[in-house]
């Protein structure tokens, strides 16, 4: 049977996916939307005592993080799992783990167990802390990280305590980041002609993602505050309440200064001694907010924003999910996918954000059901009917 191809921009690549939750399958999931022949491998049931922690199959989370993908099920922690996995890893390209780090070198399937079977292959880890150090045991999770890498510390409004981001920030980062590792991995591979291992966590993708808040420290020392919903270094950049709801401006340099004081019709504020400069405007950033926002109620969004457009000031909606979905460019970017689910019908999912001219990314197919594809992956591994049906009598598939 055909495989019905998202992309084919990877699909000579296979990758075996051994991940769960959010960091491991949002890799994996760039890989399988570009077209990649994406193994998903999970245990069979009552195998894996936290069965279940990453949401009901037939979910919103497993939906978008899981299409494009084929299922096998295997139960790795007996020899002969072992040896159908690393009968598998001969023919891969990509295996993909989040495990702890010590869990693979006890399952005996560490980077140089799978290189002493295929020397190309390509380890992909991504775990809480590191594959070393003192925290290389612990278990990670997304706020865990948020706290630790520094996001929650420069998150909310002054005086209020720390506040986690509304999305899994270390997570969603540590697994693109794996992916990128993988791409660089396989150009390199085509010089070298071997594969290798990469690894990130949780913690070094969140540290990553705070980039000039983190930097401020480590180049100049400083102790980043919180700011609440406004920029960090620049104002008049941030919320503005308006007669019903708030919107969100953005003035960059003087000439958008200029443009934003004719666009409020507040022209004598861009000569204000107060207002003169950036760093002026930064000194007197009080004052400056109750003059905008005392004017900004006065009209509703929607004036604002053709008024602000008109002069060419960077601003936009803050919208909820549904309106995000309703706006014309976002319908126009197709970011959201129609797939049909054999459950839940006709669905839509988070398409990939990134743009190829001659090999988009694609939603071919939505999540698997557990082993739908264990014969058929199987099959195309050497194994024969008789041997397939004796893993299924030993309960190793």
């Amino acid at each position: 049977m055909t495989r019905p191809q998202p992309s084919s921009a990877l699909s000579n690549l296979k990758v075996l996916d051994l991940t769960r939750v959010r960091a491991g399958p949002t890799c994996c999931r760039v890989l399988a939307d570009f077209g990649a022949d994406v193994i998903k491998i999970e245990a069979p049931p009552g195998v894996d005592p936290n069965e279940g922690m990453s949401g009901t199959r037939h979910g919103f989370d497993m939906q978008n993080l899981h299409r494009n993908k084929r299922s096998l099920t295997l139960n790795l922690k007996t020899p002969d799992g072992l040896a159908v996995f690393m009968k598998l890893v001969e023919t891969a390209d990509i295996v993909v783990e989040n495990f702890r780090p010590d869990v693979k070198d006890r399952m005996g399937i560490g980077y140089e167990a799978l290189k002493a079977v295929n020397p190309r292959i390509i380890l992909a880890s991504i775990s809480g802390f590191g594959q070393d150090g003192p925290y290389r045991t612990r278990a990670g999770f997304d706020q865990v990280a948020q706290g630790m890498g520094g996001l929650m510390a420069i998150t909310g409004h002054p005086g209020e305590g720390p506040m986690r981001a509304g999305i899994a920030v270390a997570d969603s980062a540590a697994g693109l980041y794996a992916a990128t590792g993988i791409l660089v991995a396989l150009a390199e591979r085509e010089r070298s002609g071997e594969g290798q291992w990469v690894h990130t966590s949780l913690l070094q993708a969140q540290i990553a993602m705070c980039d000039f808040q983190a930097a401020v420290y480590t180049v100049d020392g400083k102790v980043p505050p919180q700011n609440g919903n406004d920029h960090p270094n620049a104002t008049p950049m941030g919320v503005v309440p308006t007669k019903d709801g708030h919107i969100n401006v953005a003035v960059g340099g003087e000439g958008q200064w200029k443009a934003f004081c004719r666009a409020i019709a507040r022209t004598d504020l861009a000569s204000h001694p107060d207002f003169l400069s950036a760093p002026k405007r930064f000194a007197n950033r009080p004052k400056l907010r109750e003059i905008l926002e005392a004017i900004f109620r006065t009209e509703v969004s929607a004036v604002w924003l053709d008024r602000l457009e008109a002069e060419g000031v960077p601003a936009g909606p803050i919208y909820r999910m549904d309106e995000v979905f309703a706006d014309p460019q976002v319908q126009h970017l197709e970011m959201a996918v129609p797939i049909n689910h054999h459950a839940r019908g006709d669905i839509r999912l988070i398409a990939q954000p990134v743009v190829l001219s001659r090999t988009p990314a694609g939603i071919a197919t939505p999540i698997a059901e557990a082993g739908e594809h264990t014969d058929e992956i199987l099959r195309e591994a050497g194994f024969d009917q008789a041997a397939i049906a004796k893993l299924k009598t030993d309960k190793i598939v």
